[in-house]
């Protein structure tokens, strides 16, 4: 193999983390609030416990409502909270 293939292989990354939740806030500028929630057993007791975690998602359209569920990817920094950029709408939340 040459140098360049070495080079280019040594630069491709691994698929980046992309996440599904339910946008909580949007009332920043180009940002969003996405919850994601997920499911762990517990050791002991087996039991269902489900934990929430919450993201900081970069909109550059400002297209998203509350209650939206979204497609969030990882990224690189874009600001001091927001390492996430969301990809697509799956589902609009209903109008009420």
């Amino acid at each position: 193999m040459t140098d360049t293939a070495v080079a280019t292989e040594a630069r491709e990354q691994s698929p980046r983390t992309q996440k599904i939740g339910r946008v909580k806030s949007n009332k920043m500028d180009k940002t969003v609030v996405v919850s994601v929630d997920f499911v762990r057993r517990h050791r002991l007791y087996h039991k269902r416990i489900t934990r929430t975690s919450t993201f900081f998602a970069h909109d550059e359209t400002n297209t998203c409502n509350e209650g939206d569920l979204v497609r969030i990817e990882e990224t690189r920094p874009l600001s001091k909270n927001k390492h996430w950029i969301v990809r697509e709408v799956i589902e609009r939340a209903a109008d009420l």
